[in-house]
């Protein structure tokens, strides 16, 4: 058997505006605008919805049935929903409303935060993107194509977006999963 050296890596550097929009922390005034724009749609959605009956209270799950059924009768009529995501909702979401309405409401609220607070700005804007894309899927449009292409930005720029808030101290501190820094913290704790 012959050995085949590995290819040589080439790293292809970015463009002048992805470095400035997604790396420099010049751009984190730009990221906090849109940051506390979609944090504050989160908390205000995820807010009424915790202090609606039909969410959380007394009918927990109502809301949420109604939203389904709406959306299965889209798909019936072919219309805007996917087959596949009808078949989601009567079989998992339907049977399971109130559990799904706490954990929208609460999710909405929890994205929402991290959003204007800067926490983990990555994570908050790939869930906040996540639930657009399921309401998308439901056949709602509102704002949700707006807040997912937002979110998607915020997501690229997680380096950055959250400067101008906690993420600047809890990103070095926590460290990444490329970055060994919080392994090596940890096994020297532990030692």
């Amino acid at each position: 058997m012959e050995y085949q050296a590995k290819p040589k890596e080439i790293i292809i550097p970015d463009n002048p505006v992805s470095r400035f929009l997604f790396s420099s922390t010049r751009s984190a005034w730009i990221w906090l605008i849109i940051r506390l724009y979609v944090g504050y749609a989160w908390v205000t959605a995820g807010w009424g919805k915790l202090n609606s009956e039909t969410w959380v209270g007394g009918q927990a799950g109502a809301a949420i049935q109604g939203f389904v059924k709406g959306a299965l009768a889209k798909a019936e009529g072919g219309k805007d929903v996917a087959g596949w995501y009808a078949w989601f909702l009567e079989n998992a979401v339907l049977p399971n409303a109130k559990v799904f309405a706490y954990v929208v409401a609460c999710g909405e609220v929890l994205v929402g935060l991290g959003l204007i607070f800067g926490l983990l700005t990555g994570i908050a804007a790939f869930f906040g993107g996540f639930m657009n894309v399921m309401f998308l899927f439901a056949g709602t449009v509102s704002t949700n194509p707006l807040l997912f292409v937002l979110a998607t930005w915020l997501v690229m720029a997680w380096k950055v977006a959250g400067w101008y808030g906690l993420d600047r101290w809890a990103l070095p501190f926590l460290g990444t999963p490329w970055n060994s820094d919080l392994r090596n913290k940890l096994t020297k704790k532990q030692a």
